[in-house]
């Protein structure tokens, strides 16, 4: 059960990235979508959600790693 609520959580910061990606791409390209107004906003949300999400999903990953003693100590 551990695992699959692991796994949600990390489900949900990698769509909110592919999300991100896709926004990013679109207003790349010129494609605006409704509820933003201006494409250079919609290319910030989307950097947003990518920097947020793999914030994220890196935090996850140090600690749970820091729990279980694969890192090191400060000195």
């Amino acid at each position: 059960m551990a695992r699959l609520a692991a796994f949600i959580v990390l489900v949900i910061p990698g769509i909110a990235a592919a999300l991100g990606i896709k926004l990013m791409r679109d207003a790349l390209f010129g494609i605006l979508f409704s509820p933003f107004p201006y494409i250079w906003m919609q290319f910030v949300a989307g950097f947003l959600l990518l920097a947020i999400s793999i914030g994220f999903f890196a935090g996850f990953l140090f600690r749970r790693d820091q729990r279980t003693g694969r890192i090191q100590k400060k000195k």
